[in-house]
């Protein structure tokens, strides 16, 4: 069983422990609850531009391979990532360096140079043009779903940025991004392993604890009125199949429906015996695979579903999707198909007992946006699940006008009129 503790620093900063002493690795990582919803208008990007610029040296690392070789030397390696509303700098490390990547991170955090702005820009316009074409259009189907779900807001941008925006950063910006979210009120520690939390507690306070605490800035909220669909947005790409992501607007991160939710993700494309799954490939042999996925804010979310498949079968495999929205939002679910996703859900989470990296996402990023629950707490809410649930949610989510198709590819090849009338109309639900 895990054990969760939490403390806070004088300055504010949070401090994590999840004991796992049955497993022989450990997990440190540093969360700032700021991510591209926090780029200043014009600059879309900065957040993970930050996130790139503090490998470039600290006070105490000259480079980035000097800050790579210490996190190595101690058995592991160190990373970052940045989304739509956080960024975390984590790596897996040998439990009894613990310590010693803590004082890495904190130089990481604290201690930045900030140089090498013009070397890390070229490497973030690569990173930014894979999802571009030869005509220097998106084809990122998430970005051009975000776009649409949520408009002239930052959560519908890519994270990496627009190309004009990384182009025009400075390390100006940069400090001042810094300077404003990079704070211990806004951020958290955590360690996960066969640790024990007073020994991390002393650790951060003596890594952390002269970080300064100050007022944040606001955050652009999402507005409570949003364009209703059904829309699609239609990109040309040179390539043998159409992409889609049909996309939906749900609850925010802390709903009561959530656990809902992710069951219904599950019934969708979550697995070989997954509803998606099994019309669409192994009844009707149009696609290869099929996901779902969910993204979770604070006052917004959303459930997407992508795929590939030639351009000529677009129409049924859209018309079957749709068919299969509307089966879910007009029929319980039959108690021997909920008990199979039931079982799974409850194992995934049983599994993850033994992941120092889940453990540390679940009670780090999930503490970070106070929505962290243990695992006996979340079996219990799968366990409360039942298909009147489901009906009731799926009804909710899948209306026409909730329904937002990004489609890439080869267009010349489908008719427009035709997806938007199947995306319109097809079936009444």
């Amino acid at each position: 069983m895990e054990r969760y503790s939490c403390s806070v620093l004088s300055n504010g900063l949070r401090v994590v422990t999840v004991g796992l002493p049955h497993l022989h690795s450990a997990e440190l990582a540093v969360y700032i609850k700021a991510g591209g919803r926090n780029d200043p208008p014009g600059k879309t990007g900065l957040s993970h531009f930050l996130e790139h610029i503090l490998f470039r040296g600290t006070e105490d690392y000259a480079n980035s391979f000097e800050i790579e070789s210490a996190f190595e030397s101690l058995g592991g390696g160190i990373n970052a990532a940045t989304d739509a509303d956080s960024t975390c700098f984590y790596g897996r490390i040998h439990p009894r360096f613990t310590l010693e990547g803590l004082e890495i991170l904190s130089s990481l955090i604290l201690r930045p140079k900030l140089d090498g702005v013009e070397l890390e820009r070229r490497i973030i316009i690569e990173e930014a043009l894979e999802d571009i074409n030869q005509g220097g259009d998106e084809i990122s189907t998430d970005i051009l779903a975000g776009r649409m779900l949520w408009p002239d807001h930052p959560l519908g941008e890519p994270t990496v940025g627009n190309l004009p925006d990384i182009k025009r950063i400075t390390r100006k910006d940069l400090e001042q991004h810094l300077g404003s979210w990079y704070l211990p009120n806004n951020s958290l520690v955590i360690a996960a392993g066969p640790l024990k939390h007073e020994q991390i507690l002393l650790a951060a306070e003596r890594f952390f604890g002269s970080w300064q605490p100050a007022e944040l800035p606001p955050s652009l909220p999402v507005p409570e009125q949003l364009p209703n669909g059904p829309a699609c947005h239609f990109v040309k790409d040179a390539d043998s199949q159409i992409c889609i992501q049909l996309a939906f607007r749900t609850c925010r991160r802390s709903a009561p429906e959530m656990t809902t939710l992710k069951f219904l993700r599950r019934i969708l494309a979550g697995g070989g015996s997954s509803r998606l799954h099994l019309i669409l490939r192994e009844k009707l042999g149009l696609i290869y695979s099929v996901d779902a996925g969910i993204g979770s804010y604070d006052e917004t979310g959303c459930l997407s579903i992508d795929l590939s498949t030639a351009p000529e079968n677009l129409p049924a495999v859209l018309s079957a999707t749709v068919e299969e929205l509307g089966l879910l939002a007009s029929h319980r679910v039959p108690e021997r198909e909920m008990e199979r996703i039931r079982t799974v859900y409850l194992a995934e989470l049983d599994y993850s007992r033994d992941s120092v990296g889940e453990m540390g996402i679940r009670f780090g990023w999930g503490t970070l946006m106070d929505v962290a629950h243990t695992i006996d707490q979340d079996q219990q809410l799968v366990h409360e699940v039942t298909p009147n649930m489901i009906l009731e949610l799926a009804a909710t989510i899948f209306r026409p006008e909730n329904r937002f198709l990004a489609v890439v590819g080869p267009i010349e090849k489908i008719d427009q009129d035709k997806i938007y009338k199947i995306l319109t109309t097809y079936p009444p639900l």
